[in-house]
């Protein structure tokens, strides 16, 4: 398996393509033919066997704010591995990517919406901060939300504490 990681500014129309068909394969969801869901992201993670897209994951940089304070944090989002390929550590090899990949970025965390295995066992914990974000379904802007959101984990970089007791406001879309 080959991981290749792409900036979104050098995503090429034909791995673009083969992005949005993958996330297609791997997602009830709908993205309109479209290799992201809510808005594009910084960084690409995919993975190839064989010269074939087998898996994918999205990072995105932003800052957030987590109380009174200012936090950078990296996203992950567009977590896909191809349905026939399930089960080869494909999605763990993306996350260890990622991970490492987050390790030198300016950001105290690296969050997530999600709830799987997978991120426990790399060390991301679920958080129970009250959360506002702007919805986005099918790029298209919808209301301002503001509540419990049991899908937050948070891998802290370095040595940084997550505040759960914290409102969290994303400054935008979840990623």
């Amino acid at each position: 398996m080959k991981i290749e990681r792409i900036p979104e500014t050098a995503l090429s129309p034909t791995v673009e393509a083969e992005i949005a068909d993958l996330l297609g394969r791997c997602f009830d969801t709908d993205f309109g033919g479209r290799s992201y869901y809510q808005q594009r992201h910084h960084l690409r993670l995919t993975a190839r066997v064989d010269g074939a897209l087998v898996g994918h994951v999205a990072l995105c940089l932003r800052d957030v704010r987590l109380g009174d304070s200012l936090v950078s944090i990296a996203g992950l989002a567009e977590v896909a591995t191809d349905p026939a390929a399930r089960g080869q550590g494909i999605a763990g090899a993306l996350l260890d990517a990622a991970i490492a990949e987050v390790r030198n970025w300016p950001v105290r965390f690296f969050a997530l919406f999600g709830d799987r295995p997978l991120y426990a066992a790399r060390g991301f914990r679920p958080q129970p901060n009250t959360i506002t974000y702007l919805v986005l379904d099918g790029a298209r802007t919808g209301p301002l939300r503001t509540g419990a959101d049991g899908g937050l984990m948070v891998l802290p970089i370095g040595p940084h504490d997550w505040d759960g007791t914290q409102p969290l406001d994303l400054l935008g879309h979840k990623f």
